[in-house]
């Protein structure tokens, strides 16, 4: 098992909580790193439910908050649908993703991947008028 730290920044100075995100092995694909997190996020949604969503997409059917979206009570959450969207987000340059400092550009990437290594998932923010 390897654990990593996972970073969300939305824009500079406005980050979220890290948290660690455990990892089968430390070769592993973007799009995998993808599904594994939002497997995770939506797994520990599900047991604290209901609250604040935080995760790299916003769900079907959710209102946005200050640092995340709000579910009606009790409505769950399709990890394997949210990491679809959150591919298609990768793709159109919705976010970054760092892995230490390295910028992974494409979903079929394989990453090296080390114990405590950071990953970071930099959210871009449109420009106004475009």
């Amino acid at each position: 098992m390897l654990t990593v730290t996972v970073i969300d920044e939305w824009s500079p100075g406005k980050v979220a909580p890290e948290w660690a995100l455990d990892l089968l092995r430390e070769r592993i694909t973007a799009r995998e790193l993808i599904r594994r997190r939002i497997h995770q996020e939506v797994m520990d949604y599900s047991a604290r439910m209901p609250g604040r969503f935080h995760s790299l997409v916003q769900p079907s059917d959710s209102e946005r908050v200050l640092n995340g979206y709000h579910l009606q009570d009790g409505r769950t959450i399709d990890w394997r649908a949210q990491s679809v969207q959150a591919q298609e987000a990768f793709q159109r340059h919705r976010f970054i993703l760092l892995v230490d400092d390295h910028q992974v550009e494409d979903l079929d990437e394989e990453i090296a991947l080390r114990a405590g290594a950071e990953v970071m998932f930099l959210r871009l923010t449109p420009l106004a008028g475009g």
